[in-house]
């Protein structure tokens, strides 16, 4: 005993219009997604400063270094100094001249707070003119060249 019930409109109406409801609940979605991960998406990167590709500048007759070693102790020239000393010597070492450029140079573990200390110190000592030093090395354009044509040689 089957029956069926007859509609009148056996044909069904197409929709030629497109329902976005569905598209902007997943365009906000992916947005809210994105917002999130962006700035988790940014990472520290680790930066190894010692050398430079820098033109070396001409040296002075006699320069003045400062020296931070591992252990973070200071040595003006090849003697070692308190931080406490620092001033005096620096005033002994350039008979007070407070524009003589000191070439601040650091092992390189010490880390960028140690190192910004002792510019601290120079900077309340009166020393502004600091120059950093580093290893010197070929830009990498040249350093690559150099490579290849060492591997080619027997």
């Amino acid at each position: 005993m089957a029956a069926r019930l007859q509609h009148s409109d056996d044909d069904f109406t197409e929709a030629h219009e497109i329902n976005v409801t569905p598209f902007i609940d997943v365009m906000l979605v992916l947005l809210i997604i994105f917002m999130v991960a962006a700035p988790l998406s940014t990472v520290d990167v680790m930066v190894d400063l010692p050398a430079s590709t820098a033109a070396p500048q001409p040296r002075p007759d006699k320069p003045l270094f400062l020296s931070v070693q591992k252990d973070l102790q200071l040595s003006l020239g090849d003697n070692p100094v308190k931080r406490e000393a620092l001033a005096a010597a620096l005033d002994q070492a350039t008979k007070e001249d407070k524009q003589a450029r000191i070439f601040l140079r650091a092992d390189k573990v010490v880390d960028y707070g140690a190192l910004m200390d002792v510019m601290n110190l120079l900077r309340a000592a009166g020393y502004l003119k600091i120059a950093l030093v580093g290893l010197e090395s070929a830009p990498p354009a040249l350093q690559a060249e150099q490579d290849d044509a060492a591997g080619s040689r027997p």
